[in-house]
């Protein structure tokens, strides 16, 4: 292996370190390299050190190198917070027809078709999700409720299990897996 410490080696580094950062600002939401080490950190967190982790690996999530996603992912936000889900649906549709593989995207507008109790569409929605970022811990949960809605527990119980595999210290998709599973197998929580 050659040594980097000669001169002529060091300045050719130098000069390529310019756009070795600009790749690494422009690569967004599922595809940074980033994620791999966040998620073996999360997955071995106490209730503790997880909000943090999962706080980093939001913020991933929600990067777009596309200012105008980035402002619609943004805007559909704000809405699904202040419960016009109906407008948030809207937004983030204009945002999946704009950037198709944004897993984010399709998270958010499987969120608000689930809130509008559109739960078909919902679990459309998370199975894109899913399938551009299958350690999408927030699609695997949601995906566990409308299964629930939609009067199937044990596939349900599944989609619980996976979100916890990969976020074990999420309590509420704790609690839903064992309130399942006591109504699956006849067992006190």
């Amino acid at each position: 292996m050659a040594s980097i410490s000669g001169g002529s080696s060091r300045r050719t580094l130098l000069g390529l370190l310019p756009a070795l950062l600009a790749t690494r600002r422009a690569l967004a939401d599922q595809h940074d390299p980033a994620l791999a080490d966040l998620f073996a950190r999360l997955r071995g967190a106490d209730a503790v050190e997880a909000p943090a982790i999962e706080a980093q690996i939001r913020a991933i999530w929600y990067r777009h190198p596309d200012r105008i996603a980035t402002s619609l992912l943004d805007e559909g936000v704000v809405l699904l917070s202040d419960r016009q889900w109906s407008a948030a649906y809207r937004r983030f549709d204009e945002l999946v027809q704009r950037a198709p593989d944004f897993a984010e995207a399709w998270n958010q507008r499987a969120t608000a078709a689930f809130l509008l109790d559109e739960l078909d569409t919902a679990v459309r929605d998370i199975q894109r999700t899913l399938a551009l970022e299958p350690r999408h811990f927030e699609a695997l949960a949601r995906l566990g409720e409308a299964l629930l809605k939609l009067g199937q527990p044990e596939v349900a119980l599944r989609a619980f299990e996976a979100a916890l595999a990969i976020h074990p210290t999420m309590a509420n998709v704790r609690r839903r897996a064992d309130e399942v599973q006591a109504r699956l197998f006849g067992r006190d929580i």
